[in-house]
């Protein structure tokens, strides 16, 4: 059955709603490796050293989708629309100790020959990974216009890696309406759901799916959060992105 959660951030995770934005500053310790195909250089797939904020909102219990999808196509945009109405947003992570693993991966089948058919998921079927290694820390940052309840543990990643949640008290942001530009390191960002007014001008750019990344980045804004004196976050950051299906053109519209 399909949740809805195009009307409202899940009531379990909200407690009281204000005009403030807060901060949440949060940890991730994984209890196992986890793995997700950043790169594929042949039967070699690669983790990048990033967690992209859109794993994280579905990872934290924020957004939901539906156990099977009939079109394979995701819907990021209507499911993470919930959390523009609540006023939540999360940022990308970065890491704070992170080692990498290699294994090796093959699905099995009981039968004693088998036709293996191309499928159409991102779902390697054998070869080598490089994952992040058991042990491994993450910080990334939860705004909130209310006062929110995480969970203790989270699952992410193609084998639904376990990881350790550590949230801090939240920290009260100033608005700051001033045009000025700050260098933003505290956690990446994802450029797609920066606000119209802010530029980007330098920044390290991580390719990542589904959109990419910037670390270090120097914003040119005319409103900021402030957290302290060197956390400055840029005002209005919301989740940005267009659904799949609507850029994708029709089957009649195919060649």
């Amino acid at each position: 059955m399909r949740n809805d959660t195009s009307t409202a951030i899940s009531p379990k995770f909200l407690k009281e709603r204000n005009k403030l934005v807060h901060l949440y500053d949060c940890t991730l310790t994984f209890h196992d490796n986890l793995f997700y195909e950043t790169r594929a250089m042949g039967r070699f797939y690669e983790t990048g050293r990033l967690l992209h904020n859109i794993a994280l909102s579905y990872a934290l219990g924020f957004a939901q989708t539906p156990f099977h999808h009939a079109d394979d196509i995701p819907q990021y945009a209507s499911e993470l629309a919930a959390l523009n109405d609540a006023g939540v947003y999360v940022t990308p992570a970065s890491g704070i100790d992170v080692r990498f693993v290699i294994n090796t991966f093959k699905y099995g089948d009981e039968r004693s020959a088998i036709m293996m058919e191309k499928s159409n998921r991102n779902l390697p079927t054998f070869g080598r990974a490089k994952e992040i290694a058991v042990g491994s820390r993450f910080r990334f940052g939860v705004l909130s216009e209310s006062a929110l309840s995480f969970p203790q543990w989270i699952r992410m990643g193609l084998w639904m890696s376990k990881a350790r949640l550590e949230v801090s008290s939240p920290i009260p942001l100033t608005p700051i309406s001033e045009e000025t530009t700050h260098i933003v390191r505290t956690y990446p960002l994802n450029p797609a759901d920066l606000p119209d007014a802010a530029l980007l001008k330098m920044f390290d750019l991580v390719a990542m799916r589904p959109s990419n990344l910037v670390e270090n980045a120097e914003i040119y804004s005319d409103t900021w959060w402030q957290g302290s004196d060197k956390l400055f976050l840029p005002a209005g950051m919301r989740y940005r992105i267009v659904d799949v299906m609507s850029v994708m053109p029709t089957k009649r519209g195919r060649k």
